[in-house]
């Protein structure tokens, strides 16, 4: 199979991986992904939950004192969302039942949205893999900003620019989680929206957005906008359906961030 035609299939709390794409993580799980068609990973931290095979046969890679975790592995349950999903001819927004009451535990108000501009992004169905990142990650984006993407990469190469994927898609319980971390690491929330999105409201979570980078320049720092790479993006970026999502004064109230592109629908 063509690695374009590879699909992360979205659950509400997990989201399964091709088994290609991913590495065993110690001895338990290499025989595990050897015969796996699909690998389920937990969103909040990317933990390997269990593995199917192309029959559906499912394996548990977690151990039984993660009982509420294990309870959620109902092979057939899981086998008919994956063939439900990949007859899909194009991802569908989930909902996510959760995603308020996470939102209220981090101190977010009702008003959060309305005041910031930010629309709640559902989380789609699936992704294709669009590519690989500058650390050779898997990119995961909607099926047209993926061919957009790849699109647009070419077009900057043949104009000697290279552009390098900082980062795609991005789950609730992934933004989640980076909100949890700095306000650990004793950050404000004031200071943490200043720079992230709330979870739910980040262009990440549709799979249409990107954060883009150039050979030789720090990941998602301001001083991307004096590389030939900008320049070229603000230029030719429309061209292929991607805008600038938070010039400087953007009246969502987060910084200026010259790496962070979206395909317009």
């Amino acid at each position: 199979m063509n690695h374009r035609d590879l699909r992360l299939v979205n659950f509400e709390r997990m989201e399964a991986w091709p088994a290609t794409l991913l590495r065993a993580r110690g001895n338990a799980s290499v025989r595990a992904l050897r015969a796996a068609r699909w690998v389920l990973r937990r969103k909040a931290d990317g933990r390997y939950l269990a593995t199917l095979d192309a029959d559906g046969k499912l394996y548990a890679l977690l151990p039984p004192a993660l009982a509420r975790a294990r309870r959620q592995l109902h092979p057939a349950e899981l086998s008919g969302h994956l063939h439900q999903v990949e007859r899909q001819p194009r991802p569908a927004p989930m909902p996510s039942h959760a995603l308020r009451e996470h939102c209220v535990r981090l101190g977010l108000d009702a008003g959060y949205s309305q005041r910031h501009g930010l629309p709640l992004v559902p989380e789609p169905s699936w992704l294709a893999l669009a590519d690989f990142d500058r650390w050779q990650r898997p990119l995961w984006l909607l099926p047209q900003a993926a061919a957009g993407w790849r699109r647009m990469q070419a077009a900057a190469a043949a104009d000697g620019v290279r552009l390098e994927a900082i980062s795609g898609y991005r789950s609730h319980a992934y933004q989640l989680g980076i909100f949890r971390r700095k306000l650990a690491r004793g950050q404000t929330l004031a200071q943490i929206l200043s720079v992230n999105a709330a979870p739910g409201y980040s262009e990440h979570h549709s799979g249409r957005a990107l954060d883009i980078g150039t050979p030789g320049q720090p990941p998602a720092e301001e001083s991307f906008e004096a590389t030939p790479a900008f320049a070229w993006l603000c230029e030719n970026a429309a061209a292929f359906g991607f805008h600038l999502s938070y010039p400087r004064d953007n009246p969502h109230g987060i910084v200026y961030e010259p790496w962070h592109w979206c395909l317009r629908t």
